[in-house]
Parts: C-alpha cells; sequence; structure tokens
C-alpha cells in the first residue's frame, strides 16, 4: 500500500471549504482527523482513482483530492437533497468546492449508493472505494452488506473509517454511550434522519464484510482525534436534551424498549459527572480504520 501523501496543512484545505470564518479551527481540526485516518489506512498514492460514498458537504472529499493530485479523480456519491444543510446547503459547499484548485479533481453526484452502484461489474473501475463515518447514516445492516458486494465489484480495495464505540479516556466514554442511546431509539422510529441510524461495531463491520465477499487486510485505530473535532459533544448534548426524552416518548411505544433506551440515556448523563465541565469537556471516541480486498 502507498505511503501518505496528503501534502497541504489542514489549515490551507479547511480554507477551500464553504465555512464560516470563527468555524475554520474547527473544520481544520476536521481535516487533519481525516488526514490522520488516510495516514493509517497506509496512505493513498497520486493518480489513485477514488470512489467515496457518503461524502457529505465534502470534509473527506477535499483530503482525497489532494491525496490523489492532479492525475488522480474522485467521484463523490451522496443521496442528502442539494438544499439540505446549514448555515450551507449542501449543493452550496459542492458548488464552492468546485472553484479552487482541487475542484477539477472531484466529480459531485447525487444518489442513492444502492442506486448509483451497479449490481454487477466485470472489472474494477475504480482503485479505491471509500466509507468514511457514513456506515452509521445506512438504513440497515443488510443495506451495508449489499453496499459492499457490489463496491466489491467495482473497487480493487476498499478503505473504511468508522467510530470504533471504544473510548481512550474518560472525556470520550460518553460519546460512546450517546451513540448506543440514539441508535436506541434509532431504531424504533419508521424512518430515521440521525446521525446515528445503524450502530455497527468494526467486528460487526468486519462480518458484513466478509459476507459480501472481502477479507480484511490491514486494520488500526485513530486515538483521541482531537480536542476540536466535536462530534462527541455534538451526540452527547443532543442525548443529554429535554428534546430527546420527548423523542423517546413519541416514538417508544413499549414500555419495557422504553425504559431501555432512557436507562441509556441516564447512563450517558452520569458518564458526565467526573468532566469538570461536564458536556463542553466531552471528546470524541476513537476511530477504527480497516481495509479490505476481494476474498
Amino acid at each position: 500500500m502507498a505511503t501518505p501523501t496528503t501534502t497541504a496543512s489542514p489549515e490551507d484545505l479547511a480554507k477551500l471549504l464553504l465555512v464560516t470564518q470563527n468555524g475554520l479551527q474547527s473544520q481544520a481540526a476536521q481535516i487533519a482527523h481525516r488526514q490522520n485516518i488516510i495516514n493509517v489506512w497506509g496512505g493513498i498514492s497520486p493518480g489513485t482513482k477514488v470512489l467515496e460514498l457518503g461524502c457529505g458537504q465534502g470534509d473527506c472529499t477535499i483530503v482525497l483530492a489532494d491525496a490523489v493530485g492532479s492525475s488522480g479523480s474522485v467521484d463523490a456519491v451522496d443521496p442528502t437533497p442539494p438544499g439540505y444543510g446549514s448555515p450551507f446547503t449542501v449543493e452550496e459547499a459542492h458548488r464552492h468546492i468546485s472553484t479552487t484548485i482541487l475542484g477539477p479533481r472531484i466529480n459531485w453526484i447525487h444518489a442513492d449508493s444502492l442506486t448509483f452502484l451497479p449490481d454487477n461489474a466485470p472489472e474494477p473501475t475504480y482503485d479505491i472505494g471509500i466509507l468514511c463515518h457514513s456506515l452509521w447514516y445506512f438504513s440497515s445492516p443488510p443495506t451495508i452488506s449489499e453496499t459492499l458486494r457490489r463496491l466489491r465489484l467495482l473497487c480493487k480495495m476498499i478503505f473504511i473509517a468508522e467510530w470504533s464505540l471504544t473510548a481512550s479516556s474518560p472525556s470520550s466514554y460518553p460519546h460512546v454511550l450517546a451513540a448506543l442511546t440514539q441508535a436506541s431509539l434509532e431504531c424504533r422510529k419508521p424512518q430515521s434522519e440521525s446521525n446515528v441510524r445503524t450502530v455497527v461495531s468494526p467486528a460487526a463491520i468486519t462480518k458484513l464484510a466478509e459476507d459480501a465477499g472481502l477479507k480484511l487486510v490491514n486494520e488500526g485505530i485513530v486515538e483521541n482525534p482531537g480536542e476540536h473535532v466535536y462530534d462527541g459533544l455534538w451526540e452527547v448534548g443532543a442525548v443529554s436534551g429535554k428534546i430527546f426524552i420527548q423523542e423517546i416518548e413519541k416514538n417508544v411505544k413499549d414500555e419495557r424498549e422504553r425504559a431501555v433506551v432512557h436507562a441509556l440515556r441516564d447512563a450517558t448523563v452520569k458518564s458526565l459527572e467526573p468532566l469538570p465541565r461536564g458536556v463542553k469537556d466531552v471528546r470524541s471516541m476513537n476511530v477504527w480504520c480497516g481495509v479490505f480486498e476481494k476474498a
């Protein structure tokens, strides 16, 4: 596998994204986090043809575009409606990135993964398929497995990065609990729009990949993603709020099931007690990175 090839600094890449001036520090932290993920994967060579599923507003896309160089390309796929997002919509974010120096390397594709991916492909079209912090947005484990099966046909290798459900410090433990709490609620909704829809652990991802005809050839962990990677703080804040209690009462009708979700929320809130500033001191959990190839 190639050595790391990202050359731009997180700060320089953050300036290419459509963010408010006071959001540059957080955005640079997200960029640095994704550069670390690429390093754990083993790097991406210049000239690589990449397919990214779940690109969102382009946080990881722009890092990939930097890594593949002027001779490479990134096809970035996401099903999010173009008008979704705040303070900038997905369409505005993509359009802005397209005007930057890295824009010509990126092809934005608005589509659901299974709609975009062919059911059969005679030979790989891409060098690498990327799923970076996107699996938890999928509707179910079978959907993940089918997506990986189709990716196996279209890509020579598949790189996956997802929250590991492990914590290296007490400050990131609440994020683990919050993710499980959200998942316990969202799986009881007929339709979910949460950031946490289907929680799958590294072991579960590996099993789903094996079912799809893939084998794990390398794995690693990004520990303590960084002080300004706020995913943990956001998720714990959402679970701790009163609106979440209202969502439980609205969506969980069975008393025993409701008690489980409340208990998980209570555990999340209790885990904040050792932190001097409560939610403000929450850090994001570790991230698992796996590299797969055709079995």
